[in-house]
């Protein structure tokens, strides 16, 4: 759960989501020059991803369909996603 303005929501930064979590990119909150690199590899909103390990501070590795990507910890606190089932 994640504290948003006082209210706690079911949205949260990539970065907080445990290995082995399935998950929906609800939004980026990033400039123009990041969304488009996430964009490119396939993360925008309405993707699903899987994480696969997140070395909390260290990278978070995610799998889309059959590509595996590892992202920095200050990209993954800007993806803003919500827990699948």
């Amino acid at each position: 759960m994640y504290r948003s303005k006082g209210k706690i929501t079911s949205l949260c930064p990539l970065s907080f989501v445990g290995s082995g979590k399935e998950v929906e990119v609800c939004e980026i909150r990033s400039g123009i020059g990041l969304c488009k690199r996430l964009a490119h590899m396939g993360i925008y909103p309405g993707t699903h991803l899987s994480v696969i390990g997140n070395g909390k501070p260290g990278p978070v590795i995610v799998v889309i369909g059959e590509k595996r990507i590892g992202l920095g910890f200050g990209v993954c606190t800007k993806i803003i996603v919500k827990a699948l089932s």
